[in-house]
């Protein structure tokens, strides 16, 4: 089973690390191998960045397991929490707490970079899901750091795709541009639509033949 979840943290199959985790949280047996405390900071790290709010209300922030021992583990119980809660302030404090842990874990060392870029995603994406134009003024206020600071990582995040807005940088208001579902929906169901009409028109070019 340690090469199983070895496996998914080499390939950063997160969300299969998450699954197996939360999986296990029940039948855990594997002491020797794995302090249980370690074992619950695995599934908090990993269902953050890979579950919806939904499911992480369900399988993590009140899961009996977990709270058991969330306590127990610095800075973890805020770090998930807070993001639950949305109160940014507090979880950038807890970050930079849990980067320190993250940066020292044997296996989540080599992910380090990647997952501190998928965990302020997360958060990012979270409060700019209840906006649809937001100063940048007010983000930074609301996450306890400078104007700069969050211009510069929202400027990389939304290069990067990460992040579905836009930047005005005169007047310093951060617009949001999520895709539409459905009308990407519709943009599909006429490509395969097409794809097919093309597909039976090249079936009866042969039957004429």
């Amino acid at each position: 089973m340690e090469r199983v979840y070895t496996f998914a943290f080499s390939t950063r199959n997160f969300k299969k690390a998450a699954s197996l985790f939360l999986d296990s949280i029940s039948t855990f047996t594997m002491y020797e191998i794995l302090l249980y405390e370690t074992f619950i900071f695995y599934t908090v790290l990993t269902s953050i960045i890979t579950l919806d709010r939904v499911s992480l209300k369900q399988k993590v922030v009140d899961a009996p397991e977990i709270l058991t021992v969330l306590g127990k583990i610095p800075f973890l119980s805020e770090f998930l929490n807070s993001l639950y809660e949305c109160q940014y302030k507090a979880f950038f404090s807890a970050f930079a707490g849990m980067a320190e842990q993250i940066k020292f874990d044997r296996y989540l060392n080599p992910h380090f970079r990647f997952y501190m870029r998928e965990v302020r995603t997360v958060v990012y994406s979270q409060f700019l899901e209840s906006y649809k134009s937001v100063m940048v003024d007010a983000m930074a206020n609301a996450f306890g750091v400078s104007v700069d600071f969050i211009d510069q990582e929202l400027s990389r995040f939304i290069a990067a795709g990460k992040l579905h807005c836009k930047i005005g940088k005169v007047a310093g208001v951060l617009e949001t541009n999520r895709p539409d579902a459905k009308n990407a929906l519709y943009k599909a169901t006429i490509k395969q639509g097409d794809f097919l009409l093309n597909r039976i028109q090249k079936l009866f070019r042969v039957i004429d033949l």
